[in-house]
This record gives C-alpha cells, structure tokens and sequence, in this order.
C-alpha cells in the first residue's frame, strides 16, 4: 500500500516536470519564431528601402547627430577651460558636470517641456514636439558627457606640456586650442561616447518630442510603441536596425580617425 502511494506520487511529480518542461519549450519556440520574424521583417525593411523606415531613420539621425554636433561646440571648450584654468568654483563645476553625465532623461525632458509648453517662458516659440525640442533635450544630455571626458584628456595633456609651453610664454588661455588639436584623436572617444548616449536616448524625446508619427517619431520611441502595441516582432525588427546603425556609425567615425591619425604622422 505505502509503495503504490509512493509509486502514485512519483508518477504526479513526473507528469508534472514533464508538463511545465513542454510548456517552457512551447514558449521558447515561440520566442524563436519571433526572433525570426524580427529577422525576416528587419532584413525586408532595408532591402525594400521601406519608406516610413527611412523617414524614422533619417530624422533618428538627423536629430542624434545635431545635437552631438552643438553639445560637441559646447562641451570640447568647456571640458578644455575646466582642464587648464584655476578659478573659484573650478571644483564644484567639474563635480556637477560629472554628476550630469549621469542625468535622468525623464527629468530632462520634464524640465525642457515646461520650458517649452504654452505656460512656459519659451512657450511663444512654439518649440514644443519639435525636432528642435528633441535637439534641445539630447543636447542637455550629451554636453555633460563630452565636456567630463575632454577634461580628463586635457587634464593629461596639460600636466605633460605645461611646463613646456609656458617656457614658450603660452598661458592657459594660448595653449588651450594647441591641446585641443594635439588631443583630437582622444577626444573622438568622447564624441562618440556622446553619440551613443544620443541615439539610444528615449525617454526626453517621448516627452518633448511626442512620437508623432511622420513628425517626431524616430527609432527608440518607435521601438517603445511598437512594443507597448504588442508588435514585438516590428519591435525587434528596428532594434536590430538601430542597433547595426549605431555600429556603422561608430565604425564609421573611428575609420575617420584612423585615417587622420596616419596622414598626421606621415
């Protein structure tokens, strides 16, 4: 009797694993069905030149690069001046910029909505669900992060040469864009360090941008939509795109300063 109960709930047990192990293959068969599809739909996008795809893409860039380009205008000078002058404040500056790199994206693209919204004092600008808000909210973004990193690099080279230049009777101020220049193949470290905190940024666009479809919509808030929608495939499919365009991207700039740095030193 007590072995036929054991036999019993052995048997119970077994069932058991065996049923929840089918129901997890189950489910992983159906993960990779969807990964296919994102495959499949990914590859079709781009062979096909999907045209809502390109307009997501181009204004994904568009935005990503604008305000890499004005955060790196602002930020090169600034990590530079915070590298090679002494003032007071120098310190609680270079700690405010390096906590910043770290900005909640939510919080900047709060902050840039009130700025923006009808209420706010940039409110008769009508800036609000822009690209130019989106530009705006990236750029308070990356600047942070451009402007730390180029001061450690100049930091280094400042230590190296100050003594040097300053026997050539070049202060700070002189030497400033000298070093910028001598530094330029580190700096593209921080660019691109900044392009890549751009183009994968969402939550400040999907505030200040509003994901309108053929005006405000790029890769990241598409992905967002997409998967709230329940479309994980469509999902999948433009991460994997944004993914290889952030890998082209990033390849492409480090071939510029690979062939830069060989025509320096040629």
């Amino acid at each position: 009797s007590g072995c036929n109960l054991y036999t019993a709930a052995l048997s119970t047990v077994v069932e058991s694993i065996t049923w929840e192990t089918n129901a997890v293959l189950a489910q992983l068969d159906v993960v990779m069905n969807d990964i296919g599809v994102a495959f499949a739909k990914a590859f079709a996008m781009v062979a096909g030149f999907d045209k809502d795809l390109a307009e997501i893409v181009g204004l994904s860039l568009g935005v990503s690069l604008s305000a890499v380009f004005i955060a790196a205008v602002i930020g090169l000078p600034l990590g530079a001046a915070m590298a090679l002058f002494r003032f007071p404040g120098r310190t609680v500056i270079i700690v405010v910029l390096n906590a910043f790199m770290g900005l909640p994206p939510v919080v900047v693209g709060l902050i840039v909505y009130l700025l923006l919204s009808r209420a706010g004092p940039l409110g008769v600008l009508g800036l609000l669900f822009t690209p130019t808000a989106m530009i705006s909210a990236q750029i308070i973004l990356v600047t942070p992060i451009i402007a730390s990193l180029t001061r450690q690099v100049m930091d280094d080279l400042w230590r190296e040469y100050e003594e040097q230049m300053r026997s050539l009777g070049a202060g700070p101020a002189r030497s400033l864009t000298a070093l910028l220049w001598d530094g330029r193949f580190s700096l593209f470290t921080a660019i691109l360090a900044g392009f890549g905190r751009a183009s994968a940024e969402v939550g400040a666009v999907m505030i200040v941008g509003g994901n309108i479809d053929h005006a405000t919509r790029v890769m990241t808030t598409a992905i967002a939509l997409e998967t709230s929608k329940g479309d994980l495939a469509l999902a999948l499919a433009l991460g994997i795109i944004l993914i290889g365009i952030s890998i082209s991207v990033n390849a492409a700039l480090m071939a510029l300063k690979g062939t830069a740095r060989r025509f320096a030193y040629e």
